[in-house]
């Protein structure tokens, strides 16, 4: 007795696309993983939150694939899908607060102490800037992101990226000349 199966069996088409769309969501995440995860970990200061929050952008960029367009604008695509998600764990759940000083990003290269103690005080220089100024900059110096990009990320216009990214590299500006300053009043008193 022979049973045939009907239904059961994907056409050799269905089968193509969906090999297809495993190839281009590898590529996807092979070339995005590290910058999905420097940007994570910049807004979570937690390298298992970060972590998790990755996985979970790769979750939705899977489940949504079909709904990207143009490969060319995949990070900026992801990037937005992660910024969702990091939004959705302060929807869910009320997080405990930690004093960011107290946390510094992994860096596997060895600086020298001395652009190690420079590198700590920028970031928390950043740190220091209002959020409306410092998501841009951050976009632009981690994640590499144009003034297009970043008006797309954060849906705002392109002028108003380029001012608070003026604006942020002004105030940066504004507190490394206290310091120069401070600094030599230190030495002359």
């Amino acid at each position: 007795m022979v049973l045939k199966v009907f239904g059961n069996k994907k056409s050799e088409s269905q089968v193509s696309s969906d090999m297809e769309k495993q190839r281009r969501y590898e590529a996807l995440v092979r070339a995005w993983h590290r910058d999905l995860y420097r940007y994570a970990y910049w807004l979570t200061k937690d390298q298992h939150v970060a972590e998790d929050l990755v996985q979970e952008t790769c979750l939705r960029a899977w489940r949504s694939l079909d709904s990207l367009q143009d490969d060319n604008a995949a990070k900026a695509w992801l990037i937005t899908i992660l910024r969702r998600e990091n939004a959705r764990r302060f929807e869910r759940k009320q997080l405990e607060l930690v004093d960011i000083d107290d946390h510094q990003v992994a860096d596997d290269a060895r600086p020298s102490e001395e652009a190690s103690v420079e590198q700590q005080w920028l970031h928390k220089q950043i740190m220091r800037l209002s959020p409306e100024y410092r998501e841009p900059l951050v976009l632009q110096v981690v994640a590499g992101f144009s003034g297009e990009e970043i008006a797309e990320i954060l849906d705002l216009n392109k002028n108003t990226v380029m001012t608070r990214l003026f604006r942020a590299r002004n105030q940066l500006k504004e507190f490394m000349d206290n310091q120069t300053s401070g600094q030599r009043g230190a030495l002359n008193g």
